[in-house]
């Protein structure tokens, strides 16, 4: 169920997520223990971006259980020798479990779009699942085991509906082209620059220059676009046909660089720029006195693209191959806010599925069978660490309930059967959709 989040003050804003990561960032939290679990599914979301929800859960219900041992006069290191023990043998269970399809193209496709399926089984972008499977995927798959996901660039863009929303190869700049600009350049050599066109302009606050005649200011006037000037000539001896500057390039070095048929783009935002300098393999440029210390990016085609009602800057054939962008289309900004957190926790459990193709199953499966061999070391370990233990697998085991909770099934049955399951050995049964009690192939 999504969750509508409304910040006050004079910034107020309105936020629908259901991303745990985005919810715990937003609420204000004053006990230790809250913040370094709202810590814990930040660095989750960083580095595995889904599963927010249930570290959160699992660390909580490991809290709640060491409480009540502490209670029973058990004491910590007691209780953290056990659970380090029982950690020990879970991860041996999860590795023991793990299948890795990842010398077989066929099944290890599956196996992602399985994966991405179940991210985005509980996000916004359920209801058009298969279609944001097969976006990410491929998008996943063009970076060829990278890993870097900087070279995905996604763009939000309303009107529309999100199954209107595609993948398209290349590199899609939210900017527009200058006015006498020429639309469409091929085989493009393309300067990235973060500079000032004005930089000799007296810029101390509060400055006046006294004049005695209107021809002074005229010459005052002459002589920045002087300044300007020279400063376009040095850009243009680069040998360049395209020139994307971070900071505004002002009218008159617009229409300079519009007379010497190079195409000129002001003010693209600072993630656009060092995005757009990854995937044509270029370099920010500040200063432009030594031509040859710039490297240049390139490409095979810039041209002017229509999404919706906007215009759009598009690069194709960039340096860097497997750059692609996704953009995605929704009715209202709130909805493509959330599509867009949706996505990128897909994009980087699928990264991290390429780095590491093992896979372990779902549905509550993994968590179960962690417990029962937590439950087991427990059953041959003498001392109150043995008691430990056992909250550590009764912590594992409350992942499935709230799963069965959520679902509006009876919890207790379903868990106890699933118990009952793994007892007998059935180490792949776990909570499906179709039934109760699944044993996935």
């Amino acid at each position: 169920m999504d969750k509508i989040l409304l910040s006050s003050g004079r910034d107020a804003s309105l936020m629908v997520t259901n991303d745990g990561a985005t919810i715990l960032k937003n609420i204000g939290v004053d006990n230790p223990a809250a913040k370094v679990l709202v810590d814990m599914s930040r660095v989750q979301d960083d580095e595995v971006g889904d599963g927010t929800t249930s570290v959160t859960v699992l660390a909580a219900e490991l809290l709640r259980e060491a409480e009540s041992l502490i209670a029973k006069k058990i004491h910590p290191q007691t209780i953290i020798a056990g659970w380090r023990e029982a950690t020990k043998a879970a991860r041996e269970a999860l590795l023991n479990s793990a299948v890795d399809h990842g010398s077989d193209e066929v099944k290890f496709r599956e196996d992602l779009m399985n994966i991405a399926g179940t991210t985005l089984s509980s996000k916004l972008l359920t209801h058009h699942k298969d279609h944001f499977t097969k976006l990410a995927v491929e998008a996943v798959l063009r970076l060829k085991g990278s890993g870097n996901l900087e070279a995905i660039h996604v763009i939000k863009k309303l009107g529309g509906s999100l199954a209107d929303s595609y993948l398209d190869e290349g590199f899609l700049l939210d900017k527009k082209i200058g006015v006498n600009q020429p639309k469409r350049i091929e085989n493009a050599k393309i300067l990235i620059a973060n500079t000032g066109m004005d930089t000799d302009k007296i810029k101390i606050f509060g400055s006046r220059v006294r004049v005695d005649s209107t021809a002074k200011v005229a010459e005052i006037e002459h002589a920045e676009k002087e300044k300007m000037k020279e400063k376009v000539e040095r850009i243009l001896k680069h040998g360049i046909n395209c020139f994307i500057n971070r900071q505004l390039i002002y009218n008159y070095p617009e229409q300079l660089f519009g007379a010497a048929g190079v195409m000129a783009i002001e003010h693209a935002d600072f993630a656009g720029v060092e995005r757009l300098a990854l995937v044509t393999g270029g370099e920010i440029a500040s200063t432009f006195d030594h031509p040859e210390l710039v490297k240049l990016g390139s490409c095979k085609l810039i041209e002017e693209v229509m999404i919706g009602e906007d215009k759009l800057i598009h690069f194709s054939g960039v340096a860097l191959g497997e750059a692609c962008t996704i953009v995605l289309r929704g009715a209202t900004q709130q909805i493509l806010d959330e599509a867009e957190r949706s996505l990128h926790d897909a994009l980087c459990v699928l990264a991290q599925t390429v780095k590491d193709s093992r896979t372990v199953y779902g549905g509550g499966c993994s968590e179960m069978l962690m417990a029962h061999a937590v439950t087991q070391l427990a059953s041959r370990t003498p001392g109150k660490e043995a008691v430990a233990m056992e909250s550590y697998a009764k912590a594992l085991r409350m992942l499935p309930t709230i799963i069965a909770d959520n679902a509006g099934y009876d919890s207790a049955d379903l868990v106890a059967q699933l118990r009952a399951a793994h007892s007998e050995g059935n180490i792949t049964a776990g909570l499906g959709n179709v039934s109760l009690i699944t044993t996935p192939v």
